[in-house]
């Protein structure tokens, strides 16, 4: 009977042990078949495929997806011809960038110019090349370039003491992008009528100079000052969006030539929590804005001392050429008085991110390095209000006094309605005009959410204070005993005299019997209750932890023309 039992329970087991293996060699098996379908899979994707499974910030800084094409036949047939190329680019380019060192040259020299161009003997390389399309009727290519060249350049300089400097530009390293536009096309050989180069990008320039037979730090400042001017010929001669027109059949050209397309007008807000720059105190920042990095075009806010959240509301308008391809930069500098000023961020916008004709209301991330924008340190934040405007617009932009009057850009969408049309008539049109924006701002102060607890006992008695900054008046909100989540449902209003100009400041405190904390404020422009007439939103309060504060803005217009 024992036997029996055994051999049953053998025959069980062995068979539970086989159905076990056959099923897991099937999974296996299973496994493997999906496995090799996935690696074919991968071996069939694509660049754009891999692009859409993972974001950007998924790849390393040294993965690059690259469209461009290699040109090593280009850079052996450029060595060959380079000797014919150096003594006819040399002249050429003599010629045109010496007018331009002169218009950017240093007070404190009394003519600035060339003894001496050659390019050497060193050829550029041509690294790689694609094809822009950028729907335009035409044929853009850029090609990227680098040249570590060893070119004769000196520079005659000389100063009102009647002295003469022979300085010679040495050590070039030189990597950008050259972009060629072959426009327009046209059915007679070569297919298009002209063609326009520019440097569209410049990634790295860098020379020393050098005094011949003397040493040029003998003279403070000179050197500064004539690499500055280097590169503001460099940037106002042949960087995009300049460029060169060379007709190859005969006709009219002009519009590919370099002209504003509109006007970007910026309002820079304010900043929050900015790197601390200084040993003692805190940093005293300041912002420089530019479109085109050109001295005369660059605009400087003024100077807040020892604060880490500056508020400037300052405005500046910027000259458009390619709302396609320009930017706009702001860097964000602490002032180290007669010393250098120390960068503490920068930041940037692309103008094609723009709406035309609508403002833009944005927080921008500082970071270290343009280039490198993978910053994961904390400098601050920048806020601005961006406004673009194409030339000619028709949906109220368009400022028929624009010869008469300065306005900017935002200003201009405020003008229809105001009064005094009939300006012209009377005989004051040769007065500059502003647009002052005046009205009653309605202000309700509906609620709070999630704010931190600022008592022992986990809870919070919040009342709000709203400042108008310009003229400093003040209304107060009830006190909320013990509450997180206070209710106020009070409105307020305020006389302003210069909407555009002005800011909204409230502040949130908590009501102690021996004393008042700060918790919190939110800080807003009127730009956007100007523009809508009325809005109700959320907005986050800036320096606590956590909560959000609920507003209904009401503005009733009363324009006014301002002479200046």
């Amino acid at each position: 009977m024992s036997f029996v039992a055994g051999l049953v329970i053998g025959l069980v087991v062995g068979l539970a042990l086989i159905v076990v293996f056959v099923r897991s060699e099937n999974a296996r098996s299973k496994q493997r078949s999906d496995l090799a379908t996935t690696i074919a899979a991968l071996a069939r994707m694509t660049v754009e495929d891999s692009r859409k499974l993972l974001t950007p910030e998924y790849y390393p800084s040294w993965v690059v997806f690259s469209q461009r094409q290699k040109l090593t036949w280009l850079n052996l047939q450029l060595e060959k011809i380079w000797p014919y190329v150096d003594e006819a680019a040399s002249e050429l380019i003599k010629a045109n960038v010496e007018p331009i060192l002169e218009q950017y040259r240093p007070v404190i020299l009394a003519s600035l110019g060339f003894s001496k161009f050659t390019l050497g003997t060193v050829a550029p390389q041509f690294t790689g090349v694609s094809i822009i399309e950028d729907g335009s009727e035409g044929i853009t290519m850029e090609l990227e370039m680098q040249w570590d060249g060893n070119p004769s350049i000196i520079l005659d300089i000389k100063t009102y003491l009647g002295v003469s400097l022979p300085v010679q530009v040495k050590n070039i390293g030189f990597t950008g992008v050259f972009r060629l536009i072959f426009r327009p096309l046209v059915d007679e050989f070569p297919c298009f009528g002209a063609v326009c180069f520019s440097l569209r990008q410049k990634k790295k320039l860098d020379f020393t100079l050098k005094v011949i037979g003397g040493d040029i730090s003998t003279i403070p400042g000179l050197s500064d000052a004539i690499e500055n001017t280097i590169r503001d010929a460099v940037e106002d001669s042949i960087t995009w969006p300049v460029r060169k027109v060379i007709p190859i059949l005969p006709g009219d050209y002009s519009d590919l030539e370099l002209k504003p397309v509109g006007t970007l007008e910026v309002k820079l807000v304010q900043a929050k929590e900015l790197t601390n720059k200084d040993i003692i105190g805190k940093s005293d920042p300041f912002a420089v804005l530019y479109v085109r990095p050109l001295r005369d075009r660059m605009k400087k806010s003024r100077t807040i001392n020892n604060q880490l959240n500056p508020v400037w509301n300052e405005h500046f308008e910027f000259v458009i050429e390619d709302a396609t391809t320009q930017h706009l930069v702001v860097k964000i500098y602490d002032d180290e008085g007669l010393q250098s000023a120390e960068l503490i961020g920068c930041a940037q916008i692309q103008l094609a991110e723009l709406q035309p004709g609508k403002v833009k209301d944005v927080w921008l991330k500082l970071v270290k390095d343009l280039e490198i924008q993978r910053d994961n340190k904390n400098r601050g934040q920048v806020h601005l209000e961006l406004l673009y405007c194409p030339n000619g617009m028709e949906n109220g932009f368009t400022n028929p006094f624009a010869q008469k009057y300065s306005m900017t850009s935002l200003e201009k969408v405020f003008k229809d309605g105001a009064e005094g049309k009939g300006l012209v008539e009377n005989g004051e049109g040769n007065k500059r005009r502003d647009v002052i924006v005046r009205g009653v701002l309605s202000v309700t102060v509906i609620s709070a959410d999630d704010l931190p607890p600022a008592d022992l006992m986990g809870k919070a008695d919040p009342y709000v204070v709203l400042t108008m900054k310009k003229t400093e008046t003040k209304n107060k909100t009830r006190v909320v005993n013990e509450s997180l989540n206070p209710v106020w449902n009070q409105t307020f209003d305020f006389v302003v005299e210069d909407g555009l100009h002005d800011m909204l400041i409230l502040e949130l405190w908590d009501h102690d019997t021996f004393g008042k904390d700060l918790m919190g404020r939110c800080i807003l422009t009127l730009t956007r209750v100007l523009l809508e007439g009325e809005y109700k939103d959320t907005f986050p309060v800036d320096g606590a932890k956590s909560g959000t504060i609920n507003l209904h803005l009401k503005w009733t217009p009363q324009p006014i023309y301002r002479d200046s």
